[in-house]
């Protein structure tokens, strides 16, 4: 097997969060890794027997290094997109691509020049009951899609933040970091491009200033339309209607309620909450690694994105970490998933095929470019209080 040879742009939460599947997915291999803080550094060097940069400017020089890895913060995604097609390196970008049209173009671009491969991910639009939903909805038996409801309700505003991860401007808030998740699946579901947006934003915490929920309506160009609510308020916890498994596919304790607004009254300033989330993340003195060998760790399940309703024409679909449910005119069925060996393998299945394979990506910088385009239009329908329409 021809691994996959990996430099990482970033060692904060985005890459914790694919550390499982890198750890432990075969074809995959760390060989390098750019990060400001000398301890992630030193962590990485130590577990992986790999090269570490301060800067990804040198990261990109690496011989070794075929793909990056780029998690760094949104607004650093272009610039580091670039950097790295330029030097011949194919590159897998976390969400959002971008914070703007222009980045995205520009992406697209540099990629395209230089003959290389472009994915963005993780969205949750890689979870296999989302694909498996896709793929019972492609081969005809329910009929078309006509209405699709997806709704999530976290804490994702009371988790330790940066200053910026609270300014919409610098891709703060749940828009970028969550509505990208929704809108990405949606689209895949209703396999159309979208037609119309209309949304309403929640900006109700003087203290956390940039936007914790929105509601909003796509309509899309066959017809089909969905409902997408989120709230990151840390109150209701909507993992309830997924069997009390997170997002994660971890199992959750449901007595755990509040326990993230409880942390924050703690926090003095901005300052001591950055650095907060510093110390948690990735070399820091707080870090916990995953527990990915236990059976109800982090993997144990698929990951999810919250409670999804898919209307067909003849039934409904609901997908589950542990499977996709049928509601049809003839009755139920769960059509289950065998439990994940490797957290987010889907994502490494989509890089390998494209990058080793020639196989076209799903999730390439076309479609991260719509995905943004509609999440930019949820934010000017709420704030200008009008329905955006697309070409």
């Amino acid at each position: 097997m021809h691994k996959l040879k990996v430099g990482v742009a970033g060692l904060g939460r985005a890459f914790t969060l694919m550390l499982p599947t890198f750890l432990l997915d075969p074809r995959v291999q760390l060989v390098a890794a750019a990060d400001p803080r000398a301890a992630a550094r030193d962590q990485f060097v130590s577990d992986f027997n790999g090269r570490s940069y301060v800067s990804v400017e040198e990261l990109v020089t690496d011989s070794e290094v075929e793909i990056v890895y780029i998690s760094t913060p949104h607004q650093m995604h272009a610039k580091h997109t670039k950097l790295a097609a330029m030097h011949g390196k194919h590159v897998l970008v976390e969400k959002p691509m971008a914070l703007d049209i222009d980045d995205c173009r520009a992406m697209i671009d540099v990629c395209a020049k230089a003959n290389v491969k472009l994915i963005v991910g993780h969205s949750h639009s890689f979870d296999m009951p989302f694909l498996k939903a896709k793929e019972l909805i492609t081969s005809g038996e329910l009929g078309q899609v006509k209405m699709i409801h997806a709704m999530y309700y976290t804490d994702f505003l009371y988790r330790p933040r940066r200053p910026e991860e609270l300014n919409t401007e610098e891709g703060g808030g749940v828009i970028f970091s969550q509505a990208a998740h929704q809108v990405d699946i949606v689209r895949l579901l209703a396999g159309s491009p979208v037609e119309s947006v209309r949304a309403e934003l929640g900006a109700w915490d003087k203290s956390r200033p940039t936007e914790g929920a929105y509601s909003g309506l796509m309509r899309f160009k066959n017809g089909a339309f969905a409902s997408l609510t989120y709230s990151g308020f840390a109150h209701f916890d909507s993992d309830e209607y997924c069997g009390w498994i997170g997002e994660m596919g971890q199992r959750k304790n449901p007595e755990s309620y509040g326990v993230a607004r409880k942390k924050l009254k703690e926090i003095v300033n901005a300052e001591d909450e950055a650095k907060i989330k510093n110390e948690g993340t990735y070399g820091g003195p707080n870090y916990v690694a995953p527990q990915i060998d236990c059976v109800d760790g982090l993997g144990s399940w698929y990951q999810h994105f919250g409670s999804f309703i898919i209307s067909c024409e003849f039934g409904d679909v609901r997908p589950l970490p542990d499977g996709v449910v049928v509601y049809g005119d003839n009755g139920k069925k769960l059509l289950p998933l065998p439990r994940p060996e490797i957290p987010r393998q889907e994502v490494i299945d989509e890089v390998y095929n494209v990058v080793r394979l020639n196989r076209p990506a799903i999730h390439d910088g076309s479609w991260a470019m719509a995905t943004l385009e509609t999440c930019l239009a949820m934010l000017t329908s709420g704030n200008e209080r009008r329905e955006v329409f697309f070409n």
